[in-house]
């Protein structure tokens, strides 16, 4: 990987959505990884070290919530790696417990933003 490129790693279980994702930040000159679940989202964060995760909420095998907290009790780099949380859910108390972990950067809702949004935000973030 080039130095001055920035990475992500995009742990989504939705096919359709983590193909989109790859190809417009791909598209835009990041490196991206894929993981269909937190348990392959993990492995591949620890693996990788990318700069930043896009990671969805609900997914089978390990969710997300389970794997942000595996991650942050991992090593150092897990403890302060940038994540977005993805989701579906504008539950209270879903946005409650997940804003409230150790180290979450953004929370999303997938049906509230466009790609060049999350882009704009993911640059904005990883540039700073």
């Amino acid at each position: 990987m080039e130095k001055n490129k920035k990475s992500i790693l995009i742990v989504e279980d939705d096919t359709a959505l983590r193909k989109v994702l790859n190809d417009k930040l791909s598209n835009e000159g990041f490196v991206v990884f894929e993981a269909v679940d937190g348990e392959q989202g993990l492995k591949l964060a620890k693996e990788k070290h990318p700069t930043l995760i896009l990671l969805d909420i609900f997914m089978p095998i390990m969710d997300g919530i389970t794997m942000l907290s595996k991650l942050r009790s991992s090593d150092a780099w897990g403890k302060h790696v940038s994540v977005f949380i993805l989701s579906n859910s504008a539950d209270v108390q879903t946005v409650t417990k997940v804003s409230g972990l150790v180290g979450t950067t953004d929370f999303l809702i997938k049906s509230e933003w466009s790609l060049d949004a999350l882009v704009k935000r993911i640059r904005e973030h990883v540039n700073n």
